[in-house]
């Protein structure tokens, strides 16, 4: 992993956050695309990708738990980490910022919804 200009650079498989780690910053996907994979009972099970301009890990900017997911590289990526106190620093400069966070988070409950719809319409 190599220091740019803005954000750090991984590699492709790099880890950025791993499951059951404790995290207390999220990350913003500045260049690139990363797999988002949750292990549980023995499988591994992507839930999703993400990529430029996207924010992840944001759950532990709000809560002391660990991460509920693994993040890796998908080739090069250039990600900017953003801890707890810097958010709240930059929330109070602009508060916008919580806005767009709350929009992201509210569109993921809404997807996460849709998909237990079609889990429960399968089963």
């Amino acid at each position: 992993m190599s220091t740019g200009a803005l954000g750090k650079v991984y590699e492709d498989g790099e880890i950025l956050m791993r499951q059951g780690e404790a995290g207390d910053g999220m990350f913003v996907i500045q260049e690139g695309q990363v797999e988002i994979v949750v292990d549980a009972g023995g499988h591994s099970t992507r839930v999703r990708v993400a990529g430029e301009g996207e924010i992840i890990g944001e759950m532990a900017v709000f809560e002391n738990v660990v991460h509920s997911a693994t993040v890796r590289a998908m080739g090069r990526v250039r990600a900017l980490t953003v801890d707890r106190r810097n958010f709240l620093r930059q929330i109070n400069e602009d508060p916008s910022i919580a806005f767009r966070l709350v929009q992201t988070m509210s569109r993921r409950v809404r997807e996460l919804s849709e998909e237990v719809v079609r889990l429960k319409r399968q089963s």
